[in-house]
């Protein structure tokens, strides 16, 4: 007999929550606000406004720890689940690089992203970023939560749109869907936990 790894018998959540699930289900709600506050801080102040940098790394790290939380909900043997680890690991990297330039800028240094040489290293590795959540998006999918991995692919697909060219009439509503999306994944999983602890 096969059994498929749902949200709702998702390991950990039979034996009770624990630190590092309640870690990794906290950032589905944490990492999704924190980056809206970066772009957002971007759209009012441009985008080499140094608080919104500091967000930026902040929303960077979130996200990193979002990838492992939905890793962590499929079978150890999936590799899906590797892929998402992998892309998220290299994309956190280049996420937290264009973060961290961000605030370089702000000192009145040049941008790395329009520099030769190794400093090119930045920009393969922020492409990860969004290929790691379309990756979500397809666990999400598999998962049985539908609609919001359906939510997580369209906003990624519009991701470059909005960071590569700077444009915030499109960045804010992406991480508006990312909020909505992930943070309804912790409402869940919450709400099913606390049925299986009756």
């Amino acid at each position: 007999m096969t059994t498929t790894t749902t949200a709702s018998t998702a390991p950990g959540l039979d034996a009770g929550p624990t630190p590092t699930s309640r870690l990794l289900d906290g950032s589905l709600a944490v990492a999704p606000l924190v980056y809206l506050a970066a772009d957002t801080t971007y759209a009012v102040r441009g985008w080499d406004d140094a608080s919104a940098g500091v967000l930026h790394v902040l929303g960077a790290l979130g996200y990193a720890l979002v990838v492992l939380a939905v890793a962590a909900w499929l079978p150890r043997t999936s590799r899906l689940a590797a892929w998402i680890v992998l892309t998220g690991v290299l994309g956190a990297g280049g996420n937290l690089a264009y973060g961290f330039d961000t605030i370089h800028m702000s000192l009145g240094d040049v941008p790395l992203v329009d520099q030769p040489g190794a400093a090119n290293l930045i920009k393969p590795l922020g492409l990860f970023f969004p290929l790691s959540l379309v990756l979500v998006a397809v666990a999400l999918e598999r998962l049985g939560h539908r609609w919001q991995g359906a939510l997580v692919l369209m906003a990624t697909l519009a991701w470059p749109v909005a960071h590569i060219g700077d444009v915030a009439a499109v960045a804010v509503p992406v991480n508006v869907a990312l909020v909505v999306a992930l943070g309804s994944l912790l409402w869940g999983r919450r709400a099913t936990g606390q049925r299986s602890s009756r």
